[in-house]
């Protein structure tokens, strides 16, 4: 599988297991391969000295200008805990609000099938979250703006210093203020609504999965019933026996297939399951357009009192009950000169009010544009991959299927050779 970029002629390998990224001009894929290559289980002690076994991530980067045909330089590489990715979404997430970031793969299994193990330690779940991590890192090195982060590009090559970085940014107090501030606007009023119900459909979804996981692996063990009694039937038969042996053991391999089949149909299902996470993306860029818009609004808000004020100090009426005009009827009317530092003040209150109201509908012109162009580019790659990933779904019951009329074919021809 290959992907091509707008102005480019050039090839560019995609991942096997996640061929759905978009390799945009400015892809920083087209200058560096990036990989999560393994995953490692070890045991430290954690912020409050006591014993805890963790799992990390090694992270393999190979400049693309260093590969030549036949000959692959060994890769820089470095550990990363599923934390310090979080650290990293985290600063994505408020540094670029205008921006979908792709979401993490879940720190612990949720919506599975019951046989599944749900222990974050499973060797198949951390290896389905190795690939979820390398699937986060390519998502945001091939987004155009994401991209060019300097935090991102030191989290991929610099072992020590970028959590300082990070830090240093200030972000964690701007993610407090988003969280703080609700307000509305239709259009983001309805993208908010509708990551709702994406959330809610995709949830239903994968639990209907899980349920029908359970009834198949149950329906396909029990098909190995068939394989033992026929085993034992053959036993006790001349002229049957080899016919009923055979069938046996067509009817063993369709049961013992089970387990592979619903391991790739897992894979799926995280591939809906990323679209799940991505609406509290969606939900985070919504926050952000409502601090805008308060912002606006409380700028605009303090303009008007300041002018009001203005209005009241030249003419000398005060049209609303104030403290202010309570202190005047009791104490006295303000000097001329009194009353001309103060109009000079808010004259310059004015100003500076028009000025930040001016900013911040700039600012929030800006946001809705560059937000609502990130979000439509979202949208083709939901729907892109999302129609992939069900039709390779579709794909692989079919031949699922296929595979159950086979093993059936297969018995009947032993049947007839009795």
């Amino acid at each position: 599988l290959f992907c091509f970029g707008p102005d480019s002629s050039t090839e560019l390998p995609r991942p096997l297991i996640y061929p759905f990224i978009n390799f945009t001009t400015h892809c920083l894929l087209r200058k560096m391969e990036i990989s999560v290559a393994e995953a490692e289980k070890r045991t430290g002690k954690n912020a409050v000295n006591m014993q805890e076994t963790y799992t990390v991530y090694l992270i393999e980067t190979r400049p693309v200008d260093t590969i030549t045909e036949g000959v692959t330089p060994a890769p820089d590489s470095l550990w990363r805990r599923y934390s310090e990715f979080e650290l990293l979404r985290n600063y994505l997430l408020v540094t670029y609000p205008f921006v979908v970031v792709a979401p993490l793969p879940e720190k612990r299994a949720e919506i599975v099938w019951h046989k599944l193990s749900a222990d974050n330690m499973d060797p198949d779940f951390v290896e389905r979250r190795r690939v979820g991590l390398e699937n986060f890192l390519l998502r945001v090195a091939c987004h155009p703006v994401l991209c060019n982060d300097k935090i991102f590009y030191m989290f991929l090559t610099e072992e020590k210093g970028w959590k300082e970085m990070v830090y240093d940014t200030g972000f964690q107090a701007k993610k407090v203020l988003i969280y703080l501030v609700t307000c509305s606007c239709r259009r983001f009023t309805e993208l908010k609504h509708y990551s709702d119900e994406l959330q809610t459909v995709l949830s239903q979804l994968l639990r209907v999965r899980a349920r029908v996981a359970d009834r198949l692996y149950g329906v396909y063990k029990v098909h190995g019933n068939y394989g033992r009694v026929f085993s034992e039937w053959s036993a006790i038969e001349k002229e049957m026996g080899d016919g009923l042996q055979s069938a046996g053991h067509h009817v063993d391999v369709y049961a013992a297939s089970v387990d592979d089949i619903l391991e790739e149909e897992e894979h799926y299902a995280d591939q809906l399951k990323e679209y799940l996470f991505y609406t509290d993306a969606l939900r985070a860029v919504c926050r952000k357009h409502e601090l805008t818009q308060f912002e606006l609004e409380t700028a605009a808000q303090d303009l008007a009192s300041k002018k009001q004020q203005k209005e009241e100090l030249v003419t000398g009426t005060v049209r609303t009950f104030s403290l202010k005009g309570m202190t005047s009827k009791l104490f006295g009317q303000e000097t001329a000169e009194q009353r001309e530092a103060k109009l000079q003040a808010l004259e310059q209150q004015i100003e500076e009010g028009e000025e930040a109201v001016k900013e911040k509908n700039k600012e929030s012109d800006d946001f809705v544009k560059t937000a609502w162009e990130d979000i439509e580019c979202f949208k083709e790659q939901k729907d892109r991959d999302l129609k992939e990933a069900l039709i390779s779904y579709a794909i692989m019951q079919i031949s699922m299927c296929k595979k159950g009329i086979q093993v059936w074919t297969n018995a009947k021809e032993c049947f007839n050779k009795m």
